[in-house]
């Protein structure tokens, strides 16, 4: 990407806006394959890029990337699988890909900075759009990427592929109607021992030669480049994401919010931080956040230092409490285990009711069947929903809007941990409840010459 002036990025800015009131939707044929421009193919990038080139109505016709080894290998990739992509264009500047009429959709796996701008601007050169999770880096991005989608009519997909899970939805249905009863605690874990090194201590120094760094920083606050700020280590800096909170948090919240049916917490606290301090990063390595929901739940996000299972019963991502049973979640499979209840009374702990409490921890079994359930990645079918309704107008399973209120949810937990308080959360306003100095983190300001469109 080119080094562009303040005056320059406005005009071009503009220009994408223009080119939204002359791009109309093709009406796509039964038989016509739908056009897609990818932007960021390292990493996640190159495994939705798998996932795309599987389906026979899909054709690449364009890739972006700042890193040229990475355009390099998503061509070779594409023209290596698809006889009929002889050329596949190359960027590196996204603007440029998104001038191109030949691009139905989009598929944007960068760094989380980048996600809003792209989003929206891919939404008004009238372009669909797959975007990797987490949505946003702040909350107020999230609401005006969705309210663009609403703008331009778009069709959007969120990178949450466990909506398009039948494991999930299964257990997501079965949660819903009280498979095991009231729901009162769910705790997620993340559970890595990073030990003795993690990501490591390099020191700042001059960006190499094929990295254009003030580009890479876009938006993001001018910092002196360091390895560990760029690719996937991106994820250990507040500039550029909101740590394994948002990363491996915004998958368990929108699982959460899917089997509860509510998305707006109440209040939330966290407390942790950088308690083994292994490295250079920003984020915590040891975190609890707790919020609150509708209904009278307790959730938890627990960042735990291990290589064993921690927390939990069983090994999981995700617990579920009832007063019926527990299920136990995990990436491809889930466990329903009924609670052990009686109709008595719980005893109280007095040496004459000992007998009566031995006949309690007995029980008598629930009518709820224990069972188990397992799934592949569902990747290829979140793809799949994706150019389903790119032809058919309709929303996604993981549409904009709740992708954008699972990332809310981790996003105020760091807000909370920054503040070291306990807020509560307006979920129809999107704001903190009489606290000034909250709200004003949930946006930033953007680095010269860039702006997030209103």
């Amino acid at each position: 990407m080119k080094q562009i002036t303040r005056r320059q990025f406005g005009q071009q800015v503009a220009l994408a806006g223009a080119l939204s009131a002359l791009s109309v939707s093709r009406v796509l044929g039964a038989q016509e394959r739908i056009r897609v421009g990818f932007i960021g193919v390292g990493n996640r990038g190159d495994q939705l890029l798998d996932a795309f080139l599987k389906q026979k109505d899909c054709q690449i016709v364009a890739v972006c990337d700042l890193y040229a080894p990475y355009r390099d290998f998503a061509c070779r990739k594409i023209t290596q699988a698809d006889s009929s992509a002889s050329q596949v264009a190359q960027y590196d500047d996204y603007r440029r890909l998104l001038e191109r009429k030949d691009v139905d959709a989009v598929v944007i796996s960068t760094p989380d900075h980048w996600h809003a701008l792209q989003t929206i601007h891919a939404f008004q050169a009238g372009k669909d759009v797959y975007v990797e999770k987490p949505l946003s880096l702040c909350v107020v991005e999230g609401r005006k990427m969705a309210e663009a989608c609403r703008r331009y009519q778009r069709v959007c997909q969120v990178g949450l592929q466990r909506r398009s899970s039948p494991m999930c939805r299964e257990l997501a249905d079965f949660l819903r109607q009280g498979g095991i009863g009231k729901i009162t605690r769910i705790r997620a874990f993340h559970v890595l021992n990073e030990w003795p090194k993690g990501i490591g201590r390099p020191p700042d120094e001059p960006p190499p030669p094929d990295v254009n760094w003030d580009a890479w920083l876009g938006p993001a606050p001018v910092k002196p480049y360091n390895r560990n700020r760029t690719f996937y280590r991106f994820r250990w800096f507040y500039d550029y994401s909101g740590g394994q909170l948002t990363n491996f948090g915004v998958h368990y919240l929108d699982m959460i919010h899917w089997c509860l049916g509510v998305d707006k917490p109440l209040a939330v606290t966290a407390m942790g931080g950088k308690f083994a301090d292994y490295d250079n990063r920003e984020v915590p390595d040891t975190l609890e956040v707790l919020w609150t929901y509708p209904g009278s739940v307790l959730v938890s996000f627990s960042q735990i230092n291990a290589n064993a299972a921690a927390g939990g019963a069983r090994p999981c991502e995700i617990e579920f409490r009832g007063t019926q049973g527990t299920a136990y979640l995990s990436y491809g499979s889930y466990e329903i285990v009924p609670e052990v209840i009686t109709s008595q009374e719980v005893p109280a702990r007095t040496p004459l009711n000992r007998a009566l409490e031995r006949e309690y921890r007995k029980g008598a079994q629930t009518q709820i069947a224990g069972r188990k359930q397992s799934s592949s990645d569902s990747t290829e079918l979140h793809v799949r929903n994706f150019l389903d309704c790119v032809r058919s107008r309709k929303s996604c399973n993981s549409d904009i809007e709740s992708g954008h209120r699972s990332t809310v949810a981790p996003l105020i937990g760091n807000i909370a941990l920054r503040l070291k308080r306990y807020l509560e959360w307006d979920g129809e306003r999107e704001g903190f409840v009489n606290c000034p100095e909250a709200n004003r983190l949930l946006s930033y300001d953007y680095r010269p010459p860039y702006k997030l469109p209103d």
